[in-house]
Order: structure tokens, then C-alpha cells, then sequence
């Protein structure tokens, strides 16, 4: 490598290093002889010494004894005979291939309320390598907290802040103007004033503000009145005649902590005298990425070697266990209050990533215990009373460094803390944290998977939209092919062992969530950690805006810069200048209207991560566009009266920009480099995934007024930007000569290009565009309809690529989608334009099937299902009723697990219109006529009509079929690709002309 990147290198990372120590002082790196003296000295696994038979008593398992043969809880038993799920009502066999743990499995822990309430992690003066996982305020110390997981020993360590640092906010008034405001300055949280100077980005020049320093966070903003971000504002216009200025008063107390020591989650710090200090090195890789970004701007090449130095870094092995609880509702028919917590907890289950897997039960008069059926290592274990039964679960919460849940900052971890509240417990007893959106932990951190599976650009980037609702059934049968053990009757009418088997199995899809494709959620979750400058806990939990508003503010504290307001922004950039189909909104991508047909040999080639590198190379961000020079007003985006700064770079176009090139030239490329061990390509893997979900949603934030750098014309510029390389690459495919069937968004369909077409259009684009061009995908053929963004097309390798058709939607009932397959594999069988004709033959025989089908009713109602998602509450829904909704209205009638929540899938058929008095005799057939009345009567005035038109499965028969509805629905489902195949539907199924337009 040439000097010069050498000394780039070198440079850089050694400028990143200092900026990472900010108040954090820097220490020498961990050496290696520390490491080996650590692997020498490892304690096992196993501490904890669970005591003799009837004593509650747990050695100190901090303490590090070892122990070598552990005995079994008091009335504790080991799971059924039958082994890994077979015999009946066992669990699948899927148990067999699930991937375990390596480490030896560690024995529960029995703890008493006073070891509870004296219970505090450790707080060493001195740890070696150990990852950042939390930073929190803790307001009993008055400062904030850091918690360190240690990778060797698996366990979680503290560690105070001892800097002194302080909550703040910024204000424009002077201090001898903020001393006249008796408000602030007699404040209980008041501590004092500061000046400092700050770059104001918008205007382009440096100001001096003064800095309103408390006491705590809650003092600055974190009540809803009194509070020293109001008052100033409040007590200027009334003793000063005018409306201060205060900013960076809304971040949180944690995240200000984290930006001003330019702390980084995720990555791996040592203690050293009590101090905090950086543990990564120089990734040895670093030269070699430089290579491959060899023609970048300088700027960008510095910022992307700190980039790559917290990507290179893999992830640490996160011990932790997944937890689900069973609450026995005081109706069926109704959810219980997480919040009241009145009934108790009759089952938990706890599955481990080290092994240890129990299922706790409680004893309850008159149940039965049945045949547990379950794994020969699970551990079943009764306890007489509630309060015996909680011991454990938090013996478990102050083991674990991580505590993995489905919905449990709703449910699981909140209605264990009220329930321990109203047993008796004291809050020091108990080791959950209420927080306003999420329960935490005193020890470890809580994942709560539901947050993460909703959050949507993890949905449709991370897990290309395998699942639609974010419902541990769904979710698990779409991931890993697991589902819920399904009920027949209610928690309370359930043995033991079956009420054992439905916890164990939410908890085991919870953990097997964490662990699927060697540990892809919990690395994505340090990843996104890292480059959001956010907890694990938060960057689980808050959407991409949250992520992208997070580093840019850590930025923008590394450079000294005041933080705008977001009506800053708005009142210097002004709205814009397009107009949009959607009213209030600016005009988005381009797409070409396709070619109808089938269409041989076709070629697709895309722009790489169009929108960030359109990001990168127009310079755009918050503070460059209509920026605030003169000299700049000429440098025009294309189609739009907005100008870009010439004189400096912008902050989003240079964070974007870098992370769009390392995953370009990098990460992508090197995730499929079968040179490399397979650890490292996985692991490169996950880095271009997080950075693909990050990257595709950057621009679309800034047009989002929930964005706190909300600037339409950024969002506006880029869309702009896009659709003139978009365009100028048509012109220039015609211009060589190329037949260009479709262009969407991003990408263009060529006929039969050839490769010195290609080549020369790929050179154009990288000279003239100074965008990445390449091919994406090369298909046998593509069938377009008239349509835009509707397309089937067989790849040179026979794979079947569906886009936007109706057929492969997931709520498209079996029978159609079984006719949508068939057509599609005739398809794949053409691979000349001479086999269209046959296959059309046989996709007219397949679609006549089904019609007849349909009109001589034989079918079975289940293969007619549609299945849609619960997304919220039945009794939620008040300004309509969809038909999904009413379905599950009536499935209530018959469900035994009671009243139906978010997340629960609808299986229902449409029907010709029934009364509502019959269908709830069907459902309720043994109830005397006044109930079915009172029934009916709630049932009318829920749907608002006096007929349903559609049905549960559960309810429905042959004859209540609308036939005539999935005769519609069949032909909506086909007609875009027999619209492309040059047919009709009703000349498919045989009707004339003069039938089709009577019928």
C-alpha cells in the first residue's frame, strides 16, 4: 500500500481514538499475555451450590466456587419420558437438529428476599476486555451507569461515571439574562451556568450560548411542568419581553452521557484504576478496505476506517435466557392486567443459551398432572406458593446477562414486577426497572423480540418480508418453522403438563429466535448498537429514524456543533418544491411503464444503494441544501429550484456516504468470497445487512416530520437526483442501442443487451453520473403485464422470481395459491418462445380445474381460508369494520383461550350473508335463548348489521361459501399474468364474450 494511505490510516484511527476517549481517559491496549492469563484462570460455568433439601438459601454465586455435582430444586422433577417431541401431544422434531450451546449448563439458583434486596453487580477497579451492553442514569448515585459484559466468564459487571458529568441544556440568552429569571436560577436542580461556543451549522458560523447545567435529568426536562427547558423559555417572555432559544433539551440524560464521552455501546472497553478506556485495536484488515475504496474522497476514506474499525470488531457470545409466563385469567375470555396484576402466575418457562431449560409450575388444587412429554433436559418444577415460584424466576434475572421476552415489556417482565409488588414484595426485592416504554433490569438488559421483529425496516431489509405481523407464531413459523403448541380449551381447564408444553414452547421459539442463523438477531442487535451510538436496549426497541437521529447527534457533538431544533431547520429550508400524488407530499421515484409480454433474455441492471450514494455524491444533508452562500445558488439539483453547498461537506451525505462505500466495495462483496473462513463471511453477512437496513431507509427519513432533522427538500433532492439518473440512463440505453422493456426506481430491464453494450453503459454511469451501475439479475425470460411494479420472471437458473403479483400473498386462501404454483412451474419449464404455447395450454386446463371446481363446490372450506393478522384489539377497531375483524368477533364466541389480541392470526371464509341469531346458535348451541339473545344483541351492534358475510373456519360449512366471490378472487390473481400472456379469464374458463359481459 503506498505510504500516503499508510499515513491516512494511520492517522485516522488514531484521531478516532482520541475522539472515542473524550472524558474517558485512553489507556495502552490489552495485552496479550493479559488474555492468555485470563483463558488460564476461567472459573467453570457452574457456580451456583443449590443447598440441601428445604433451605433457601444461595451461596453467593458471584463468588466463583466451583461446584461439581449440583442436586435438583426442592420438588423439582426432570421432564417427561417420551423424549424430543414424539408420542401425542408431543413437541415437533425439530428439537433433534436445534442448535445448542456449547457451554456446560449452569444449575438454578435459589435466592431469598434478602439476598434480592442486597443484590448489586460487581463494580471492579480493574477488567480486562469486556463489551458495553447499557448505559442508564441511576438516580440513587446521581449519575450515570455502564454495564460491561465480560465474555470469559459470561457475566455483568458496573461501572459509575466518575468525570462528574452533568445534564445540560443550551440556551441563546446570556448568563447575566438567565441570572435575572429567579425561576431558574432558585430551581431546585439548578447548579450553574457555563458559556461555550458551538458551530451553528445552519448559518454557517460559530455562536456563543450558554450552557444551564442541573443537578439531574428530570430537572431539565423530564417532568411535564416546572422544568428548566420551560421556564426558560416561560420566565423570558415574562421578565425579559421575549422567547429564549434553548436547544438539545429533549435527549435523553443517557444519550447526552454517551455523545459527550463519545462512548460507543457495543464495543469492547477495560477498566483500568477505576477508569473506563477503549479495549479495540486496529483491525488488521483496515489497509486492505482502504484498497478498495481507492478513488474515494479523502474525507470520506477517514470516516469510513472509523466505520470499520467498529465493524470489524465481531460480536461477544451473549449468554442469556428466554422467559415466558402463563397468568390464569380471572375470565377466559378476557387478557389479564399487567398493570393491576390481580391473578396469579401459574407457569414460567426459562430456556437458556448455556443449556439449562426449566419450566416452573405452580401447585394448584384439583389439576391434573398428565403426560409432560417433554425434552429429557428440561427440568419440571412445582412450587407450593407464588412467592417460592417468583424467588426462582428472579434468581434467574440476576443470573443472566441477557433476558430475552415476546412482548415482555407489556406483558411478561410487567406483570412480574406488579405481581411482586402485590404479594408483598419491596422494590428493592424485585430485579425489574419500570421505565415509562420498557422494563429493564438491575442486573443484565431485557430484549423484548416483539419490539424488534416490528420494526420495519428490519422486516423488510433484515428478513425480506417473510413475515407481515410481528406475532411470535408468525414470526416463528416464517424464521424458523416453528409455531405455538395450539389450545383446546382454556389455561385453566389445562394439566399440568399441557400448560407446561404451551410455555416451554413460547420460550423455546423466543430463544431459537436469537440463535437462527448462527446468532443473526443478537448480532444484528450489537451492530445496530454500534452504529446507532445506542444501548442494546434502545436500538431493539426505536425505529431506523431513531438509529439515523442518534448518530448524527453523536456527530455533531464530536464536532462541537449545536444541535438544531427540528422548526430550525424548517424555518431556514422552507417546503417543497415538487408536488406529489399523495396531497403534502413531494414527488418520489420514476417508474417506466413496462412492455406487456413475454420477453427473452433479459438483462437487469441497478444503481448500488442509489439514494445514499445520491446522498454522497450531491453532497446533501440538512445543513447544505439551500444552504447560506451566494456562491453556491448556481449549483443546482436537477429539476428543482434547491442548490447545494459548495464549500463544505454535509454531515448526512458524509456518515451515509461512508457507510454506502464500505458496504459497496467491502462488506457486500466479501460476504460471498468463498477465500475467506466461513466465520468471517458470515460474520460480513450480518454487517451488510444491518447496513442495508440502515441505508435504505436514510433518505426517507429526512422526509418524515417525526425525524427530529426533518428537511423536505433533502428527501425531495433525492428523489430528484434519482430520477435524473434513472432517466439519463434510458436515454443513454437508447442512445446505444438498447430496447429497455422497464425501468422502477433504481433499475432498468434490457433485451438481449450485449456485453459491450453493458460495459459501455456501466463506464458512462461511473464517468458521467459518478454512480455505481452493475447487474443485478439475468433472467430466462420475463412475463410483464401492463402494470407497473408487476412482474414473474424465471432467472438463468430456473428460480422464480414474483413481484407484486397476487398469487404469492400470504393471505391468499390454499386453493388459489395451490392453482398460482402450478402456474408458475409451467412457466419455468419454457425456455424457448416456441414452449409458450404449450404452457399456455396447460395454465388454461389448471385455471378451468379450479373454476369447476368452485362452481360444483368441491372443496373443503379450510382450503378457502383467508389468513390475515389481528392488528389490534377487535374492540379497537370503531370507525370500521374490516371483514377480518368481524370473523374475529366470532371466533371469540368459540375460542377457548379467550378474547383475541394483536397478533392473532384470523382464519375465516367469505359467505353468502347469515343471520346473526344463527350463527351464534352454531357457536353457542347449549345456551338457553335468552343468553344467545344477549349475545346476538352484542354481536349486531358490533358488526353493525344484521348478517355477517363472513365466517371462522371453525363455523363455517361447504354450502355457506360465496362461490362467487372466489371466482372473483381467482380471476384477480391470474388476470395480470394471463393479461402478460396475451388472455383473458373468461375465455380461459370457456365463457363467450356475450356470457362474460351477462355474468
Amino acid at each position: 500500500m503506498p505510504n500516503s494511505l499508510v499515513a491516512l490510516e494511520r492517522a485516522s484511527f488514531s484521531l478516532f481514538l482520541l475522539s472515542s476517549t473524550s472524558t474517558i481517559a485512553l489507556t495502552a491496549s490489552l495485552t496479550t499475555s493479559s488474555i492468555i492469563a485470563k483463558l488460564l484462570c476461567q472459573q467453570p460455568l457452574l457456580r451456583a451450590i443449590v443447598m440441601p433439601k428445604g433451605q433457601r438459601k444461595l451461596l453467593d454465586f458471584m463468588s466463583g466456587r466451583e461446584v461439581e455435582e449440583a442436586g435438583e430444586i426442592e420438588g423439582g422433577h426432570e421432564g417427561g419420558v417420551e423424549g424430543r417431541g414424539s408420542g401425542p401431544g408431543g413437541l415437533p422434531a425439530y428439537f433433534k437438529s436445534a442448535e445448542r450451546a456449547t457451554a456446560p449448563r449452569r444449575e438454578p439458583k435459589l435466592v431469598s428476599k434478602e439476598d434480592l434486596a442486597s443484590f448489586s453487580p460487581e463494580e471492579p477497579e480493574e477488567l480486562d476486555r469486556a463489551f458495553v451492553i447499557d448505559v442508564s442514569y441511576d438516580g440513587g448515585r446521581g449519575c450515570a451507569r455502564v454495564k460491561l459484559y465480560e465474555p470469559i466468564e459470561q457475566k455483568v459487571y458496573v461501572w459509575y461515571d466518575r468525570t462528574g458529568h452533568k445534564p445540560y441544556c443550551l440556551t441563546d440568552l446570556r448568563p447575566e439574562e438567565v441570572s435575572k429569571l429567579r425561576a431558574v436560577m432558585e430551581h431546585p436542580g439548578f447548579d450553574h451556568l457555563e458559556v461555550v461556543e458551538k458551530y451553528d451549522l445552519l448559518r454557517d458560523r460559530r455562536v456563543k450560548v450558554t450552557k444551564v447545567v442541573a443537578k439531574d435529568p428530570l430537572s431539565i426536562g423530564g417532568r411535564p411542568k416546572g422544568v428548566i427547558r420551560d421556564l426558560l423559555r416561560e420566565e423570558a417572555k415574562r421578565i425579559l419581553g421575549y422567547e429564549a432559544k434553548v436547544w438539545e433539551a429533549v435527549i435523553k440524560y443517557h444519550e447526552c452521557y454517551i455523545y459527550d464521552t463519545a462512548l460507543i455501546p457495543g464495543m469492547p472497553y477495560r477498566i483500568s484504576g477505576g477508569q473506563l478506556t477503549p479495549a479495540w485495536e486496529r483491525p488488521k484488515t483496515i489497509s486492505r478496505i482502504l484498497d478498495s475504496l481507492e478513488g474515494e474522497p479523502e474525507e470520506f476514506r477517514r470516516k469510513a476506517i472509523e466505520w470499520a474499525t467498529l465493524l470489524e470488531c465481531e460480536a461477544p457470545n451473549l449468554r442469556r435466557v428466554a422467559l415466558d409466563i402463563e397468568v390464569l385469567a380471572e375470565v377466559p375470555t378476557r387478557v389479564p392486567d399487567a398493570r393491576e396484576a390481580t391473578q396469579p402466575i401459574i407457569c414460567v418457562a426459562l430456556v437458556g443459551s448455556d443449556g439449562l431449560e426449566r419450566v416452573l409450575l405452580l401447585r394448584r388444587p384439583g389439576v391434573e398432572e398428565g403426560a409432560f412429554g417433554l425434552p429429557e433436559h428440561v427440568r419440571v418444577e412445582f412450587y407450593d406458593s407464588e412467592e417460592e415460584l417468583l424467588l426462582a424466576v428472579f434468581g434467574a434475572l440476576i443470573d443472566y446477562p441477557v433476558v430475552v421476552t415476546f412482548n415482555g415489556d407489556e406483558f411478561d417482565l410487567r406483570y412480574l414486577f406488579h405481581r411482586a409488588e402485590r404479594l408483598g414484595f419491596k422494590r428493592q426485592e424485585i430485579p425489574i426497572e419500570p421505565g415509562r416504554d420498557k422494563y429493564s433490569l438491575r442486573y443484565g438488559i431485557h430484549m423484548d423480540l416483539y419490539k424488534f421483529f416490528k420494526i420495519t425496516a428490519l422486516q423488510v431489509y433484515a428478513f425480506g418480508k417473510k413475515y407481515e405481523n410481528a406475532s411470535l407464531d408468525e414470526v416463528g413459523e416464517a424464521l424458523l418453522g416453528m409455531r405455538k403448541v395450539e389450545l383446546a380449551k382454556p389455561l385453566s381447564e389445562l394439566t399440568y403438563a399441557e400448560l407446561a408444553r404451551y410455555c416451554y414452547q413460547d420460550a423455546l421459539i423466543t430463544l431459537r429466535l436469537t440463535q437462527f442463523d448462527n446468532d443473526l438477531v443478537m448480532k444484528l442487535a450489537v451492530l445496530l448498537s454500534r452504529i446507532s451510538k445506542m444501548p442494546i436496549e434502545d436500538a431493539t426497541r426505536l425505529s431506523v429514524s431513531r438509529w439515523i437521529r442518534s448518530f448524527m447527534q453523536y456527530e455533531l457533538r464530536r464536532m462541537g456543533a449545536l444541535i438544531p431544533n427540528p422548526d430550525d431547520i424548517l424555518a431556514e429550508k422552507g417546503q417543497t418544491a415538487t408536488k406529489a400524488i399523495v396531497k403534502g407530499r413531494y414527488m418520489g421515484a420514476i417508474v417506466v411503464k413496462p412492455k406487456p409480454g413475454i420477453h427473452m433474455d433479459v438483462v437487469v441492471l441497478d444503481f448500488a444503494s442509489l439514494y445514499p450514494s445520491a446522498m454522497k455524491v450531491w453532497n446533501l444533508s440538512f445543513e447544505t441544501v439551500r444552504c447560506p452562500h451566494e456562491e453556491c445558488r448556481d449549483n443546482l439539483v436537477p429539476g428543482l429550484p434547491h442548490w447545494v453547498c459548495k464549500k463544505r461537506k454535509g454531515i448526512s451525505s458524509l456518515l451515509i456516504g461512508s457507510l454506502r462505500d464500505l458496504r459497496v466495495h467491502w462488506y457486500k462483496p466479501k460476504s460471498k468470497d468463498k477465500k475467506l473462513p466461513k466465520r468471517v463471511r458470515d460474520w460480513y453477512k450480518v454487517v451488510q445487512l444491518t447496513l442495508k437496513v440502515i441505508l435504505n431507509a436514510s433518505y426517507g427519513v429526512f422526509g418524515a416530520d417525526i425525524f427530529e432533522f426533518y428537511c423536505p427538500p433533502v428527501a425531495e433532492s433525492t428523489a430528484a437526483v434519482g430520477r435524473h439518473a434513472i432517466t439519463s440512463v434510458i436515454e443513454k440505453c437508447h442512445e446505444l442501442g438498447m430496447e429497455v422493456l422497464y425501468g422502477d426506481t433504481d433499475s432498468v430491464f434490457l433485451k438481449k443487451p450485449s456485453e459491450e453494450q453493458i460495459e459501455a453503459l456501466i463506464d458512462w454511469a461511473d464517468r458521467a453520473l459518478k454512480l455505481d451501475l452493475d447487474i443485478d439479475k439475468v433472467y430466462r425470460y420475463v412475463v410483464f403485464s401492463e402494470r407497473k411494479k408487476n412482474y414473474l420472471g424465471v432467472l438463468a437458473d430456473g428460480t422464480v422470481d414474483v413481484k407484486g403479483l397476487l398469487g404469492k400473498k400470504k393471505h391468499i386462501p390454499k386453493f388459489i395459491k395451490e392453482a398460482f404454483k402450478a402456474v408458475v412451474d409451467e412457466l419455468v419449464l419454457v425456455k424457448e418462445p416456441e414452449d409458450l404455447d404449450v404452457a399456455k395450454e396447460r395454465i388454461k386446463a389448471i385455471l378451468r380445474e379450479r373454476y369447476q371446481r368452485l362452481k360444483n363446490r368441491q372443496f373443503e372450506p379450510a382450503d378457502l381460508a383467508l389468513h390475515v393478522t389481528l392488528g389490534k384489539e377487535p374492540e379497537k377497531y370503531t370507525k370500521t369494520t374490516p371483514q377480518h375483524v368481524k370473523a374475529a368477533k366470532v371466533l371469540e364466541l368459540i375460542r377457548p383461550e379467550g378474547k383475541l389480541k394483536a397478533g392473532d392470526i384470523i382464519s375465516f371464509v367469505k359467505v353468502v350473508p347469515i343471520s346473526v341469531d344463527e350463527v351464534v346458535r352454531r357457536a353457542r348451541p347449549s345456551l338457553r335463548p335468552e343468553e344467545r339473545k344477549e349475545l346476538a344483541d352484542d354481536l349486531r351492534a358490533f358488526v353493525k348489521d344484521k348478517y355477517v358475510d363472513v365466517l371462522p373456519i371453525e363455523l363455517a360449512t361447504r354450502e355457506d361459501v360465496d362461490v362467487d366471490k372466489y371466482i372473483s378472487l381467482l380471476e384477480s390473481t391470474f388476470e395480470q399474468i394471463l393479461d402478460a400472456l396475451g388472455m383473458s379469464f373468461s375465455e380461459v374458463i370457456g365463457l363467450t364474450r356475450l356470457e362474460s359481459f351477462i355474468t
